[in-house]
């Protein structure tokens, strides 16, 4: 919709990656103070702002800093979202099990997010097929069923087709342009009832920083060696000086 080459579009992304990288340690400090509960549910509200941005803000032929902002908010809350996710995995296994907890969380991660990016993908390219399909129906033009089928599959199968017809060229980017757009709203409500969930979940059911620091003791404290036990692999010394007399 903004004409970017392949190289700007992904240097758009990169406030995302760069607010998540300064947030990520004041993440840290804010689950020792506050507790885990009140870190996630900080993120999810950056992240929330950042789908609401997208949804209301990101239209056709808007400056950058619009997109900034909304990267940019999506960058703050995953970057403060992480930490305590990932702590609250990990602290809350044996000492023994703390690689495979790390291995489910970034298993959560790949896999939430190829799901989610899937669903949203889904969303957007059936609101262009809808918003397109109607806009071709309401136009009144006659249209033959393969060059409707090449309109609604998506904005640059649209572009293409676009090009073969130069009298009709101008009307077809614009209506290809308002169905996309029309399709990413559905993608970006899905994000924020997707946010929605997740906070509702950790709202209801994360316990408080009180019960979480008492289950984290209760945890460290299975973890810990029972009295009089050895470390695996150290041979107590005097079993060691006995095996060298024999």
């Amino acid at each position: 919709m903004l004409g970017y080459s392949t190289l700007d579009a992904g240097l758009a992304i990169l406030p995302a990656a760069a607010f998540m990288v300064v947030v990520a340690p004041r993440s840290a400090k804010l689950v020792e103070s506050h507790g885990a509960r009140f870190t996630l549910l900080a993120g999810y509200v950056f992240v929330l702002l950042g789908f609401i941005t997208m949804l209301l803000l990101w239209k056709d032929n808007i400056g950058y800093g619009k997109v900034a902002l909304g990267y940019s908010l999506v960058g703050i809350g995953v970057g403060l979202a992480g930490t305590p996710a990932s702590h609250s995995l990990t602290s809350s296994v044996p000492v023994r099990r703390v690689g495979m907890a790390s291995g489910t969380a970034d298993l959560q991660r790949d896999l939430g997010g190829a799901i989610m990016q899937s669903i949203f993908g889904a969303l957007l390219t059936a609101g262009y097929a809808s918003a397109a399909g109607q806009e071709i129906a309401s136009s009144g033009t006659n249209v033959t069923t393969t060059v409707q089928n090449e309109l609604t599959k998506s904005f640059a199968s649209a572009a293409d087709t676009a090009q073969q017809y130069p009298a009709q060229a101008a009307q077809i980017v614009s209506g290809a342009k308002t169905a996309f757009l029309h399709g990413d709203q559905w993608a970006y409500l899905a994000g924020i009832v997707a946010v929605l969930t997740g906070a509702s979940l950790v709202w209801f059911c994360f316990p408080r920083r009180d019960e979480e620091q008492r289950l984290l003791a209760a945890y460290a404290a299975e973890s810990a060696p029972a009295a009089g036990d050895e470390p695996a692999g150290i041979i107590p010394q005097q079993t060691s000086r006995e095996s060298e007399r024999a």
